[in-house]
């Protein structure tokens, strides 16, 4: 089974070819109250590239991916998309920001109201008025194809299990064609069997699509086999950026401590 290593040496030749990062993060400070939840973290991620956040609870890496949707605004530093730094942005320029992002929530968050295909369609029906309906549709069969649940569209979320949810959630994220994707713990709560299958998928989508992927996670396993880099944060704080050896090498007393607890 291919890993994001098999292909890090062709995305690391795109890099050094001048491509620009598609979404950039400099000395990101952000505090609620007295707490202080990043502190000067500075990241960045290019097309085909896949970076994963690593920390213990609550060490901020969940606001981070606020923070580059937009739906929080740091205290200082900025977040920029294509070059763009997106703080103060007008609610109508931001709006197509996030055109550019899918958004893989922590619990799937599908709405339990609505079937599989009618979750995927949701953002079809809300930004791509100018497909007809017959378009729409054969989109969403085949984003769920993409993701093997095809055989499930007409299901509800209850009807199928976290992993299926997982993979109904991806979906909806790919449906508008974005440039970058973000998940938050996609694995978590999964069993090692579910968890696997997601880890292959994301890579799939990895070789398919070449987006810039930022993948929130306290899961070792599953970040060190799809992502190209990792980043362990502490205290807010950025300790450790690279390749899964450089935390193995590294001398560092936390880097040392997270390993070995995970």
């Amino acid at each position: 089974m291919a890993t994001a290593y098999d292909i890090a040496t062709k995305q690391e030749d795109a890099r050094q070819d001048g491509g620009a990062p598609v979404v950039a993060v400099e000395n990101l400070h952000k505090t609620f109250g007295s707490h202080k939840v990043l502190d000067g973290v500075s990241l960045s991620v290019s097309r085909g590239e896949t970076l994963a956040v690593l920390g213990r609870s609550g060490t901020g890496k969940s606001v981070l991916l606020r923070l580059i949707i937009g739906l929080e605004r740091p205290d200082s530093g900025s977040v920029s998309i294509d070059g763009q730094d997106i703080a103060g942005l007008a609610i109508d320029r931001m709006g197509e920001i996030r055109k550019k992002m899918g958004f893989l929530f922590q619990q799937a968050a599908l709405y339990d109201s609505l079937t599989v295909q009618e979750n995927v369609a949701f953002p079809l029906e809300h930004h791509r008025r100018d497909m007809s309906r017959a378009e729409r549709s054969g989109r969403v069969r085949q984003l769920l194809a993409e993701v093997g649940m095809e055989g499930d569209l007409n299901k509800m979320p209850s009807d199928i299990s976290g992993g299926m949810q997982k993979r109904v959630g991806l979906a909806r994220a790919l449906a508008l064609e974005p440039e970058i994707l973000l998940l938050d713990e996609p694995t978590a709560g999964l069993d090692p069997i579910s968890s696997g299958e997601i880890d292959d998928l994301i890579l799939k989508l990895q070789r398919e699509r070449q987006m810039a992927s930022i993948v929130v996670t306290h899961d070792l396993h599953s970040a060190r086999t799809i992502a190209n880099r990792l980043a362990l944060l502490d205290q807010g704080s950025v300790v450790i950026e690279g390749r899964f050896e450089d935390l193995q090498e590294s001398d560092i007393g936390f880097v040392k401590e997270f390993l070995k607890q995970s």
